[in-house]
């Protein structure tokens, strides 16, 4: 419990650490850095992370010191930075979690992804294989080469709907394969 006597030391303290008397404010910081530090760990849980909130705190207060209207009320504006910095730190690391487990997320899905991918490749070649040599010559020219219906014409000496029909029945039975 803190006495009266107490309180009257930390007034005079502030006052003294307003007027840019460094030894006061180090004075504050021996008095008060357990107590906030104590409170910073209850409200975040993690010991470490307790002293880097309060060091934050420790730079707002230094900031803001010169600011603070009535020295009485120190111990309730510092307690309210502490406190301050905390939910910052909880905010930061509940980003951190969701971002965290975002990207797990993703590499996840981007993994499972990347499987169906390749599975689908490879019934995609096992299907191929079974078809006849004629069916995978026409899909491999208009889909691995990328050759139009008029080129594949020219390049197998057969008319333009004689390709469009070899494709059309190709595709299907690549499909039934598929399917299978």
């Amino acid at each position: 419990m803190t006495s009266q006597s107490d309180w009257i030391k930390d007034e005079l303290l502030v006052l003294e650490a307003q007027g840019g008397d460094i030894d006061a404010f180090a004075a504050l910081v021996d008095r008060w850095q357990p107590s906030l530090w104590r409170h910073a760990w209850r409200l975040i849980g993690d010991k470490d992370a307790a002293y880097d909130v309060v060091q934050e705190a420790w730079l707002a207060m230094v900031r803001g010191l010169g600011r603070l209207d009535d020295a009485a009320r120190f111990r309730a504006w510092a307690y309210a930075i502490v406190s301050h910095k905390c939910r910052d730190w909880i905010r930061r690391q509940s980003r951190r979690r969701g971002l965290r487990n975002s990207l797990e997320e993703f590499l996840r899905g981007s993994h499972d992804e990347a499987d169906r991918a390749r599975q689908r490749c490879e019934n995609l070649r096992e299907a191929l294989s079974c078809l006849s040599g004629a069916d995978r010559a026409i899909l491999s020219l208009r889909y691995d080469e990328q050759f139009t219906t008029p080129e594949i014409a020219d390049i197998l000496l057969v008319p333009e709907g004689t390709v469009k029909s070899r494709l059309h029945h190709a595709r299907n039975r690549l499909r039934d394969l598929l399917e299978q």
